[in-house]
């Protein structure tokens, strides 16, 4: 019976993990740049705009352009007691529209207001109209001229 020894298992570990790593590392260089010779087709929109951007060699922004941290900011708790409050208000909300906790009032005057300001009330078209309308629109119709 053979005994295995666990640090010459977690030997050949590591040299297995080695020599993937540096196969990977030997292949990358292959790669290269995909970058260094790309076109821009020319019938795309935005052609202009990158050919101009590629050519200006801009510096890189440093970390001294990042702006210093505002002064007026509100502290960090101050907005959990603030969403708490909005979530009260919003419990409180839901509880004052909850059905059956509202009703309608003089609802009559509001129907008036609304008839007088739709203007006067017409009469139904009779069944003998519709079908006049539709009889003269199609007499009136011309065909669409053949192909």
């Amino acid at each position: 019976m053979s005994v295995l020894n666990p640090n010459s298992l977690q030997m050949s570990n590591l040299v297995r993990a080695s020599a993937a790593a540096v196969v990977c590392v030997v292949l990358s260089g292959c790669v290269g740049n995909p970058f260094a010779d790309a076109k821009v087709d020319p019938a795309s929109p935005v052609a202009k705009d990158v050919t101009a951007l590629t050519a200006a060699h801009a510096e890189f922004p440093k970390f001294a352009s990042i702006p210093k941290k505002p002064d007026d900011l509100r502290p960090p708790a101050r907005y959990g007691k603030e969403a708490a409050s909005l979530e009260l208000a919003a419990a409180q909300l839901v509880r004052d529209t909850a059905p059956q906790t509202w009703t309608l009032q003089a609802t009559d005057a509001f129907a008036d207001t609304a008839r007088r300001d739709a203007g006067p009330e017409l009469a139904p078209p009779t069944p003998g109209d519709a079908e006049a309308f539709a009889r003269a629109l199609r007499e009136r119709a011309t065909p669409p001229p053949p192909r």
